[in-house]
């Protein structure tokens, strides 16, 4: 029977159309934005784990820049030990030549007290951002690192740091930002002070024992700030691979394939086509009513 009040044939091909055309917007948005998944209503489990990565990436990239602010710390403090090594070496050659009777030892105190105001400067200038590690108040002074973020459960997250005791290294104490000569690893080395006497040679030898301390600890703080920053490369390194690896773990779950998706749109275009072209001939359909009335 054919009415010309209800069209059913229309009305399933406009259905079909409708389906088609909210099918063909789905795949043009994933085509578009590039993601399977990009609203909580497109798979909620899959957008509520990928928002939370996402999430946790930004904080594992922002430990990595803090683990940049460590390692600049780090190696500021380890080129300042390092001239002050270089320093204290150049004094313990002073003094082995203040061993030799002939030598005039009031111009060779001059190079050392020379050299002993570089060392203080080496300590003050050694800073970054305001922080140095080569000026500590105590032996037991201590500063953090930042080593990375960590999630430890449902919830709950971790902020790994690392503690450094600067104050076994130091080279003088801190005295409102200046190098304080009556601490630190270095405050018998700046107290030195020859003179011309009968006991010149006995000072010298006090004064190679003080220098010899002097250089076993800096040598053993170089050797600390070396495996700490070995640690901060490492972990840096680290860093950027779970940061890579979390965001492979996020595209797994909700970046589409784009390949799949061409071809699913280029096949919804088609069905659209022919729903139409169905729709139109179901709407004709009625229209040829109209011969039966013809005269």
């Amino acid at each position: 029977m054919t009415s010309i009040l209800t069209n059913v044939s229309a009305m399933a091909a406009l259905q079909t159309l409708r389906s088609i055309n909210t099918d063909l917007q789905g795949a043009q948005n994933r085509v578009s934005t590039g993601y399977r998944i990009s609203e909580a209503k497109d798979n909620s489990a899959y957008w509520s784990i990928a928002t939370t990565m996402r999430s946790d990436n930004s904080a594992v990239q922002a430990a990595s820049d803090a683990l940049g602010v460590g390692a600049a710390k780090v190696d500021v403090a380890y080129a300042g030990v390092k001239s002050a090594i270089d320093i204290v070496t150049e004094i313990k050659s002073k003094l082995v030549s203040a061993s030799e009777t002939s030598v005039d030892v009031g111009k060779i105190q001059d190079e050392i007290s020379q050299l002993q105001a570089q060392l203080k400067s080496i300590a003050s200038s050694a800073s970054f951002n305001g922080e140095n590690w080569l000026l500590a108040s105590t032996t037991t002074s201590t500063s953090t690192v930042v080593t990375g973020f960590v999630r430890t459960g449902p919830g709950s997250v971790l902020v790994a740091t690392e503690t450094v005791t600067i104050g076994e290294f130091a080279l003088f104490g801190n005295n409102n930002g200046q190098a304080d000569a009556t601490k630190g690893v270095l405050k018998d080395v700046a107290t030195i002070a020859l003179v011309e006497s009968a006991s010149t040679a006995t000072m010298v030898n006090d004064a190679l024992q003080v220098v010899e301390k002097a250089l076993s600890e800096l040598t053993k703080g170089a050797a600390t700030l070396g495996s700490l920053s070995a640690r901060i490369d490492l972990q840096t390194e680290f860093a950027q691979s779970l940061s890579d690896s979390i965001e492979t773990g996020i595209s797994r779950l909700v970046d589409a394939d784009m390949e799949a998706e061409s071809a699913k749109l280029t096949a919804l275009q088609t069905q659209q086509q022919l729903a139409i072209q169905s729709l139109s001939i179901a709407n004709s359909n009625a229209q040829n009513i109209l011969t039966l009335f013809r005269q």
